[in-house]
């Protein structure tokens, strides 16, 4: 078993904050305004700027939501307050639960506000039942906040992990292959929206257990990126081919989410010590409230900027296209600052506790003993 100095600890701590930024700023990208309906997207696959979109999605996207699970699965498994199934839960739904709820609400609210409006073509409550999946995710994806299953399905494995961790990681890793194959033939709903999720979470486990996280940051950045290097094409040959066997292309994707997750947590660990990371470090206390909130953002600003440079297939589009993490984070930067000043219990629960005072505090000291550590890394 490696043992970790206090040096390494201090960079770990740097690595998981700039992983979790660059995954969100991934997440949006995903879900970046188009201006176009999915027949109208259909209609481009293959064209350059399409071929664009697509290729941040997998470049960054793809590892986003695999890295969060297997890092939550991570921090899990070390902390001794996970067996405390009570407390645990209790924690869980403060800083994961009510967060999806209170945003769900929001886009509920602001989104189908806009569009019953006739200001905005956006979903609009159909019915109670609408309004209860929109809310709760009970057993399909909402029509608005699309990235909240993810939510929904990391609370319901926090609500298992108390069990996870005192199984022995044979059994954790049957169970996460179990859950890589019902991704594999699309099953999962209505316990989980998405299998993989569970299958990264227990993979998280397993690699605080087996080291895994130090053994990935002790392999050659170049290296590290291999196996992801070949799996992306590999991964958009198969997409650009719709008749191949839908169950080899959920492997095949199953296997480059976890590459590019192994790669963007050796990326991170390498921008620790540099000034971009730095940076990156420094939005870390607002990628929660990113994830949370960018949806709404994106059906409410998308469509303001998307009139200045066209949709998808006009020529300033790109530029639009490869700004928006950026732009939705600014413009979460801006919103919390705000509300900040005005309702900062609000800032608190919509950030599931992430922006409150003692986390700030927390920040500024691993933002220094980042710091430390530069200056260190510059000596030698």
């Amino acid at each position: 078993m490696i043992v970790p100095t206090p040096t390494d600890t201090v960079r770990r701590s740097g690595a998981i904050a700039i992983a979790r930024v660059l995954c969100i700023l991934g997440v949006v990208y995903v879900h970046a305004w188009t201006g176009l309906n999915g027949e109208a997207l259909e209609r481009l696959r293959g064209t350059p700027q399409e071929t664009l979109r697509w290729v941040l999605m997998e470049a960054m996207g793809r590892s986003a939501v695999p890295l969060l699970g297997m890092l939550s699965g991570w921090l899990v498994a070390g902390s001794t307050r996970t067996r405390n199934w009570s407390d645990h839960v209790r924690r869980k739904a403060r800083t994961v639960l009510a967060p999806m709820l209170i945003w769900n609400a929001i886009a509920i609210l602001l989104v189908s506000g806009v569009a019953w409006a006739g200001l905005l073509a956006a979903p609009i409550p159909q019915s109670w039942g609408w309004l209860a999946q929109e809310m709760l995710i009970l057993s399909r994806n909402p029509d608005i906040n699309v990235q909240m299953p993810f939510l929904r399905d990391l609370f319901l494995c926090m609500v298992a992990a108390p069990l996870f961790v005192r199984l022995p990681s044979w059994t954790l890793l049957t169970v996460g292959a179990v859950a890589g194959a019902a991704h594999i033939f699309g099953l999962g709903p209505p316990l989980l929206m998405r299998a993989s999720i569970l299958c990264f979470f227990l993979i998280g486990m397993v690699a605080r257990r087996t080291d895994l996280a130090d053994r990935i940051v002790a392999v050659p950045l170049l290296l590290a990126s291999l196996p992801y290097a070949v799996l992306m094409p590999t991964r958009l040959a198969i997409a650009l081919h719709p008749g191949i066997a839908p169950q080899l292309g959920a492997t095949v994707d199953l296997c480059a989410r976890f590459a590019a997750a192994l790669f963007m947590w050796r990326l991170a660990w390498a921008l620790v010590p540099t000034r971009f990371g730095s940076l990156l470090r420094w939005f870390e206390p607002y990628a929660f409230f990113l994830f949370c909130a960018h949806l709404i953002l994106i059906w409410l600003g998308g469509p303001l900027i998307g009139a200045l440079t066209g949709p998808l297939g006009s020529p300033l589009y790109p530029l639009y296209l490869i700004a928006q993490p950026l732009l939705m984070l600014a413009a979460v930067v801006a919103i919390v600052q705000g509300l900040r000043r005005v309702a900062p219990a609000l800032t608190d629960w919509l950030s599931g506790g992430r922006l409150g005072a003692a986390d700030q505090a927390e920040t500024r000291a691993a933002s220094n003993a980042m710091a430390k550590l530069r200056l260190r890394a510059s000596k030698s």
